[in-house]
């Protein structure tokens, strides 16, 4: 969210602490009599809906939310690898189609809208083409702010999508982007906001904050298609994305729709250099390390088979570093553990932070990945 944006929030008579995004606690209440008996999407990232035609399913998401990025081009593309995202965590690698969803702010003049919303409806279909498909419609709108977003959609057979429901004791639970995504956008928004700076200047430059910026904003626009199509090589059992509610709020949902009766266990936590410490300088008010951080456009969250587990990493580190500009530094994490349980998540108590540092810096050539089947927590 820019500053303008906010700004323009409080113009309109509401709070700074104004978000679009509707509490998890909230959002199962209010989906609470939506259709208990059907078990075609509801509770899980995509709708799974099977038609009449020979053992066709329709799979179909819709996501949207308002720009918290400066560059209209990129803001599109994370907003269609968000929208993506959904399918790429059932192990879907093929879209038939998208729609944009895109809100014009009625604030914006005439200039502005003409440079700023072609750029990200560029954005947004050039990452649509890098998925493989195409944006062949949508609806436009005027809003009191931006909002972008769209819906993606794809006809699978069975064997195209692997249900999020399949986690067994001994799994390992494996993360496919950096943690910290919301917190480097707000430390980058600080720089113009004296007092906000001052709380995190003493653990961040002005120089790591811009690097920290760069690293969640290329991050956020990377698509999950790759985890997708390696969670079918090495058998996965179950995944999800990691969105607006944050790793633990995505992790509590994944083991709430699980056959059997097991629990999620995270013991270590990577994030993006140096937002851990920006989190707690501010008194923790993100909840970071917490796990209930809203991420935008994160990871997969990856149940894998123990022995498949590593494999997985190291097929995701080699594939990201080999292709320019694409997938978050070291490719995927080894977080945590499934054990039998009450369909729950948590964190320990003191989780290992792996810190990830920007692409390009002379630490990221370094083996960053955690690739141990066994991961334990931080005792120091």
């Amino acid at each position: 969210m820019t500053v303008r944006e906010r700004r323009d929030r409080e113009s309109h008579g509401l709070e700074r602490g104004f978000r679009c995004k509707v509490p998890q606690e909230a959002l199962l209440k209010l989906l609470a009599g939506l259709e208990p008996d059907r078990a075609d999407g509801i509770g899980m990232d995509c709708a799974v809906i099977p038609l009449r035609h020979g053992g066709l399913s329709l799979v179909q998401t819709t996501d949207f939310f308002y720009p918290l990025v400066e560059d209209p081009y990129m803001m599109g593309r994370i907003a269609c690898a968000n929208v993506l995202s959904d399918l790429y965590a059932m192990g879907i690698t093929e879209c038939d189609n998208m729609l944009m969803l895109l809100s014009v702010s009625q604030k914006m003049n005439e200039k502005d809208r003409e440079r700023v919303m072609p750029l990200m409806i560029r954005g947004f279909r050039d990452a649509a083409e890098e998925g493989g498909t195409s944006v062949t419609g949508g609806q436009t709108v005027i809003n009191p702010w931006i909002i972008v977003g769209g819906v993606a959609s794809v006809v699978c057979q069975p064997n195209e999508f692997i249900m999020p429901d399949g986690a067994v004791p001994g799994d390992v639970l494996v993360l496919t982007k950096p943690l910290g995504t919301r917190v480097a956008v707000n430390a980058h928004q600080w720089l113009d906001q004296p007092e906000k700076w001052n709380r995190i200047k003493l653990v961040i430059t002005k120089e790591e904050v811009i690097e920290a910026y760069q690293e969640a904003m290329f991050s956020m626009a990377t698509l999950n298609r790759t985890a997708a199509g390696l969670m079918h090589k090495y058998q996965a059992h179950a995944a999800t994305d990691v969105t607006g509610f944050g790793l633990l709020g995505h992790a509590n949902n994944l083991a709430s729709q699980q056959q059997n009766e097991v629990a999620f266990v995270i013991h270590n936590l990577p994030i993006i250099a140096k937002m851990a410490a920006v989190s707690k300088a501010c008194g923790n008010i993100f909840n970071l390390v917490q796990g209930t951080s809203a991420e935008t456009s994160g990871g997969l969250l990856v149940c894998l088979p123990r022995e498949q587990a590593a494999k997985f990493c190291s097929e995701m580190k080699n594939l990201s570093s080999g292709a320019a500009g694409q997938g978050a530094v070291g490719g995927a994490w080894i977080i945590g553990i499934v054990e039998k349980g009450d369909r729950r998540a948590r964190i320990i108590d003191k989780p290992r932070i792996i810190e990830v540092p920007p692409r390009g810096s002379q630490a990221a050539n370094q083996d960053n990945s955690s690739t141990s089947p066994d991961p334990s927590p931080n005792v120091s």
